[in-house]
């Protein structure tokens, strides 16, 4: 006899992990199930650090960022650990959204401020500044290295059931729910979910793909993006996290896409690209980074990072899964539940996703419209 679920939650990377979160502060039975062990550095939850950039106007977003920061908050309460460091956000160059930006953030209540080029680059002399910069003071850095395990340890105090190393190698949706091959050390075991939540990443249309009920979703790309940790040079600069495009689109040069970045404790100043590295398959990846792009990268850090040695770097490398508009996907169809394509920017977002999700998964309350797979 198959065994019956009520929430299987497939993926355990920062999405999966926050629903199943969510779901089991609800009293909801949920299973969260990983293919891959603990920590491990195959898609794009690992790492110690990534920037909560408040950087939006659009209202779903600055919905989403007021809640998130008071659900960060909640979240290091009830675990105990520390997770967002708040070092402040400051985004510069010629983007003409910045106003917009501001203005947003200010109707909301979270902190922003304008500094000219000479004020932005007294505050922070490790970055180039040549155009003004808008500082977003309740920004910083969140560790995924620590947010991940706090939330599957507060899903698991709450009955959730946690199985890394278990692999979905079928899902078929039926008339009675979604039916879900698991296969792990233990041998290959059939289950039926009343629901399943489906955060798998890069692997999100392979498996959707195979489920036979034609569920129909924004066409994903998956790329290896290939950031780098610079040194340090200037020991007694004071580092922000930060966004900037260097140049309008037709001045772009040898970059390729605006540029994010962050320091990380122990490791550099970690500075990247944004959605620019070359497509690839999750399950074989080279994890090598691209010669040309890293090149164009140690360019940029030579020209508007003065406070790193450009020449002394570790390469990094991590996906990204991107819808054509870079607004993710949440939302129900049938029995399956999506939360997918987060594009690079989704990680501040984790706990209300996580909330979204669980909202989907109890019929609760649909997610914004800009979220559907049917747009």
């Amino acid at each position: 006899m198959e065994k019956m679920l009520d929430t299987v939650v497939v993926g355990g990377g920062a999405m999966g992990s926050a629903a199943a979160w969510a779901l089991a502060r609800r009293g909801r039975q949920v299973t969260l199930v990983e293919q891959f062990g603990p920590g491990h550095k195959i898609g794009a939850s690992h790492g110690s650090t990534r920037n909560l950039n408040p950087g939006y106007y659009r209202p779903e977003y600055v919905a989403m960022l007021a809640e998130g920061l008071a659900l960060w908050d909640e979240l290091e309460q009830e675990s105990g650990e520390t997770l967002l460091a708040r070092t402040g956000i400051v985004n510069h160059g010629p983007d003409p959204r910045l106003p917009d930006v501001a203005a947003a953030l200010d109707y909301a209540g979270i902190r922003a401020e304008f500094l000219s080029p000479a004020e932005a680059g007294q505050r922070w002399r490790g970055i180039r500044f040549d155009q003004q910069a808008l500082h977003m003071p309740d920004g910083g850095q969140l560790n995924p290295e620590a947010a991940l395990p706090a939330f599957q340890r507060l899903a698991a105090a709450r009955g959730a059931e946690i199985r890394h190393h278990t692999k979905v190698v079928d899902l078929k949706v039926m008339d009675d729910g979604v039916r879900l091959a698991l296969e792990s050390e233990a041998g290959t075991e059939v289950v039926t979910a009343a629901q399943v939540v489906v955060t798998a990443g890069g692997w999100t249309e392979k498996l959707l793909g195979a489920s036979g009920a034609g569920l129909r979703i924004p066409k994903l790309r998956v790329t290896q993006e290939q950031p780098a940790h610079f040194r340090v040079a200037d020991g007694e600069a004071v580092w922000p996290g930060f966004n900037h495009m260097p140049g309008t689109s037709a001045e772009y040069r040898n970059w390729y896409s605006p540029v994010y970045g962050m320091q990380t404790p122990g490791e550099g100043i970690k500075a990247g690209w944004h959605g620019v590295g070359p497509l690839v398959d999750p399950d074989r990846r080279s994890f090598q980074p691209e010669p040309a792009q890293l090149a164009a990268l140690q360019d940029y850090a030579r020209t508007w990072l003065p406070g790193v040695d450009a020449d002394s770097f570790e390469a990094i490398s991590c996906t990204y899964t991107t819808t054509p508009d870079e607004d993710f996907i949440l939302d129900r169809i049938g029995p399956v539940v999506i939360g997918a394509g987060f594009s690079g920017h989704g990680f501040k977002f984790t706990p209300v996703v996580g909330r979204i999700l669980a909202d989907l998964a109890t019929g609760t309350r649909p997610a914004p419209e800009i979220f559907r797979a049917s747009r």
